[in-house]
């Protein structure tokens, strides 16, 4: 199961250089997580200062 970035994102970009896999990239306002690319791994979500990462 993937995670995803809800609207609460503050586009601070912590998420997008703690990914392994590169599944996180800037999106409209927010980052994105590349579904197909994610590993569940979970590191996204520990560093997320908004709390905005969860898994579907």
């Amino acid at each position: 199961m993937a995670y995803v970035i809800s609207d609460d994102c503050i586009f601070c970009g912590t998420c997008e250089g703690e990914c392994p896999a590169g599944a996180i990239s800037e999106g409209d306002g927010k980052y994105e997580i590349d579904p197909d690319t994610c590993m569940d791994c979970g590191s996204c979500e520990a560093v997320c200062p908004a709390g905005a990462i969860s898994q579907e």
